[in-house]
């Protein structure tokens, strides 16, 4: 009796050591369907051609825009939404003294770009609303950045809105109207979506685009 007892036990030990392996694969085996960027290669992107851009290559799950004569950039080639998404990524000025993160993106049918660190380094805005960059449009604003600090951007756009934060400050928060969205022709090829630096060498990761719900 005592030994068919144990015959069982070890039996269901056995059932639950594979019923727990298998557990641990699924959960190894599971990615985030968000990320558009996989932190080994620029798979889905390509190198945006400004003409005198810097290098770009992929360095420590990062990809590094490196300092050109003006944009250094990528451009996302897949589909990508027009309205009711939020994208969000980790980006740092490495070297330079201008915009580590201008981030072009649709709003419907319009493109706008989103600037981060620019004219000087410490301007953050929309450009361009009404023909005016982000350095005289009423989303301009001043920060400074530290070089080599990762700083976490957010920006979330819907048929009314373009929300943006620059880890949990709200840096925009502007109402679309029949306001006229544009981008300066220095990022034209950055269209639809792409992120570019202006004589700056920055560095960016954990890319991720998602859907956004409007009530």
């Amino acid at each position: 009796m005592v030994t068919i007892s144990l015959i069982v036990l070890l039996a269901g030990c056995r059932e639950g050591t594979k019923g727990h392996k298998e557990v641990l694969q699924d959960k190894s085996a599971t990615t985030d369907s968000t990320l558009i960027f996989d932190g080994k290669s620029l798979e889905g992107w390509e190198v945006t051609n400004f003409g005198p851009q810097g290098p770009v290559n992929v360095s420590g799950e990062a990809i590094i825009l490196g300092m050109g004569e003006g944009c250094t950039g990528i451009t996302w080639k897949g589909k990508f939404p027009s309205v009711n998404y939020e994208v969000s990524l980790d980006a740092k000025r490495v070297e330079g003294n201008d915009f580590f993160c201008g981030m072009t993106f649709p709003v419907g049918k319009e493109p706008c770009t989103l600037i981060v660190g620019g004219w000087g380094g410490t301007t953050v805005g929309l450009s361009s609303i009404d023909g005016l960059d982000a350095s005289d449009n009423e989303t301009r604003k001043l920060m400074n950045f530290e070089k080599n600090r990762w700083y976490h951007i957010r920006l979330q756009v819907t048929s009314g809105k373009i929300k943006a934060w620059i880890d949990s400050l709200n840096v925009v928060d502007f109402t679309i109207g029949s306001r006229r969205l544009s981008i300066r022709p220095e990022v034209e090829l950055s269209k639809p979506f792409g992120i570019a630096s202006w004589n700056t060498t920055a560095a960016l990761k954990n890319i991720k685009v998602n859907a956004v719900k409007v009530n």
